[in-house]
C-alpha cells in the first residue's frame, strides 16, 4: 500500500528555517503531483503548495510565496518543503499527499488535491515561537 511519511518538524523561532521531508513507500513520485497542506490549531486544513512531476512546476499559496520552496530528490523518492522566514502563523501540522500531476496547475490546485488525495501521511508538527 502506498504510504507517505512526513518528517522534519519541530520548534523554531520566528524568522528561522526548517526543511520538511515527504518520503514515499510502495510507489515513486514520478507520474504524480505532490501537495503540501497544513492544519493550524483550531483551523481547517489549507494548501501550502504543490510540485508536478515531469516539468517540476510548483505552485504556492499566497501566504507562503517567496518563503517556502518545494523540491524533489528522485533518487531518494523524497519531496522537500524548505520553509524560510517562518512566522508565528506558520505553526501547524504539515501533511503531504500525492495524486494526479495535472492537478498541480493554476489557481485551483489546492481545491483539487483537498478533494482527491486519499493517502495523506500522519503529518509533522511545526511550532514557530516568538
Amino acid at each position: 500500500e502506498a504510504q507517505l511519511v512526513e518528517s522534519g518538524g519541530g520548534l523554531v523561532q520566528a524568522g528561522g528555517s526548517l526543511r520538511l521531508s515527504c518520503a514515499a513507500s510502495a510507489f515513486t513520485f514520478e507520474g504524480y503531483g505532490i501537495a503540501w497542506f497544513r492544519q493550524p490549531p483550531g483551523k481547517e486544513r489549507e494548501g501550502v503548495g504543490c510540485i508536478r512531476s515531469g516539468d517540476g512546476a510548483t505552485y504556492y499559496a499566497d501566504s507562503v510565496k517567496g518563503r517556502f520552496t518545494i523540491s524533489t530528490d528522485n533518487l531518494k523518492n523524497t519531496v522537500y518543503l524548505q520553509m524560510n522566514s517562518l512566522k508565528l502563523e506558520d505553526t501547524a501540522v504539515y501533511y503531504c499527499g500525492a495524486d494526479r500531476p495535472y492537478y498541480c496547475a493554476g489557481s485551483g490546485w489546492s481545491d483539487y488535491y483537498a478533494r482527491s488525495v486519499r493517502n495523506w501521511g500522519e503529518g509533522t508538527r511545526v511550532t514557530v515561537s516568538s
